[in-house]
């Protein structure tokens, strides 16, 4: 019997961002700020990454029931996702 031919590729889509823009560039330090709740990579040419984290919450709100012994879902609704603490970037 014939193997069947693949129509996609076994490569693995990365979900991570990258940053092109720091490539090849030499890290001077990490810090971390608790206060405003950020890590920033500087570099040597006085340039540096930062992220500011911002936590969030998320509410999943959902009727349930076990009647028939089993948890059955009886109606769901939009989740619920808390204001960021901080300004949005354009």
């Amino acid at each position: 019997m014939a193997t069947p031919k693949r129509t996609h590729s076994h490569k693995r889509r990365s979900r991570f961002l990258r940053f092109s823009e720091v490539k090849g560039k030499i890290i001077e330090a990490v810090e971390i700020d608790p206060d405003v709740q950020a890590i920033a990579i500087v570099f040597s040419d006085k340039t540096s990454l930062t992220f500011e984290l911002d936590p969030a919450l998320i509410v999943f709100p959902q009727l349930s029931g076990w009647r028939t012994g089993d948890w059955k879902s009886i109606k769901q609704w939009p989740a619920l996702r808390s204001k960021a603490a901080m300004v949005e970037w354009p």
